[in-house]
């Protein structure tokens, strides 16, 4: 790898959490700024080091003074490991993050200006309190915000109004609607018209996601309510009792199911199980992160018994090979997105245009012919 101390003023710092993400991102940067030299990489090489006792360090191997840094971060990659004490421990999403933090050390103020590219946002779904009870999500912004970061950069935030927690300081929700539908349609094909397709959300809170696809689409919206058991608490929340849907008929027609992030699955299945019997005519999941906590054989037992057609999610957090594998899967690459998003940052110019899908989607269709 090249010396890039003296290859302009843009540096990726990619922590072991994005090591693939970011290799992908770094040549699509090259391709960007028809970068020939093969051996030039945009990574600033970093050291991440643990100790037996856990405790971490990160070094950086290259001077980063006047530099735009973008550091590159998957908060919810459970495949990373180091030994403790002798026991072989996997990171989680809190040592993810202190790992940023440190980056951020080691950086010590030196830098031009920093981004955060954290995909997805560290504690998103602990960003409003019900009780007594930690508000991890914005005191991980106002201690970003503290370290000197200029800017945050995440994906289809759980609630995006949490950025109000850093009111003077760049926060982007970004949504990766255009590379998901774009990977759908050339996959399926454009036979997509009204009364052909309904987009649905699992729940209340991911119907404004369900309304901007079936909008852009020029299709019908569906919801389904969940009924919830508030007396008890299972796996830090509580169990869902019933869902019940609320929409126009769906009886020969195509399902798309979307939501931010399918943890384990359990609320995707319910729904997939529901509308099976509404004889539809295929399913289809799209959601932005698929992070499989538990419940893969489910979504097997689905596929295989023809309730579910195909699960589109991005490559924007972990995934682990054997489900990347599945007949059933489909991975939607987002790092030419991030490359487009860092080098036009690394101009000083607007990322409005990018983040803008809705034009860039009715022109796809428009190609497509839908």
């Amino acid at each position: 790898m090249k010396d890039i101390s003296n290859h302009g003023d843009l540096c990726l710092i990619v922590l072991k959490s994005s090591a693939e993400l970011g290799k992908l991102v770094d040549k699509n940067i090259k391709l960007l700024r028809n970068e020939q030299d093969e051996e030039l990489s945009y990574i600033l090489p970093i050291e991440e080091i643990r100790f037996s006792n856990g405790e971490g360090k990160v070094k950086l191997d290259e001077s980063v003074r006047g530099k735009d840094i973008y550091i590159l971060a998957d908060c919810g990659n459970y495949s990373v490991t180091y030994n403790m004490f002798g026991y072989e421990n996997h990171m989680g999403p809190d040592e993810h993050y202190q790992d940023i933090k440190r980056v951020l050390s080691a950086i010590g103020g030196k830098a031009n200006r920093v981004t955060v590219i954290m995909p997805l946002l560290y504690a998103s779904r602990q960003h409003k309190r019900k009780g007594r009870e930690s508000l991890d999500c914005a005191q991980a912004l106002i201690e970003l915000e503290n370290l000197g970061v200029d800017t945050i950069l995440s994906f289809d935030v759980h609630d995006p109004t949490i950025y109000n927690a850093i009111p003077n300081s760049s926060f982007e929700n970004i949504f990766p609607t255009y590379s998901i539908l774009k990977c759908f349609i050339a996959n399926e094909g454009n036979d997509i018209i009204k009364d052909n397709m309904t987009v649905i959300s699992p729940d209340t809170g991911a119907m404004d996601r369900a309304i901007y696809y079936a909008n852009v689409l020029g299709v019908d919206v569906g919801m389904f309510y969940k009924r919830r058991d508030h007396t008890r608490i299972v796996n830090g929340k509580n169990p869902i009792i019933q869902h019940e849907y609320i929409g126009g008929p769906l009886e020969g027609k195509k399902v798309m199911i979307v939501d931010d992030m399918i943890a384990s699955g359990e609320s995707i299945i319910d729904i997939i199980n529901n509308i099976s019997g509404k004889n539809v005519r295929e399913t289809y999941v799209a959601c932005t992160f698929a992070l499989f906590t538990e419940g893969v054989e489910k979504f097997d037992k689905a596929y295989a018994e023809g309730k579910l057609t195909k699960l589109y999610t991005t490559n924007l957090s972990y995934i682990p090979d054997e489900v990347k594998q599945r007949p059933w899967f489909v991975e939607v690459d987002l790092s030419k997105f991030i490359a487009k998003i860092v080098n036009t940052l690394s101009h000083d110019e607007s990322i409005s245009p990018l983040l803008d899908a809705t034009t860039r989607i009715r022109r796809l269709l428009k190609k497509a012919g839908s």
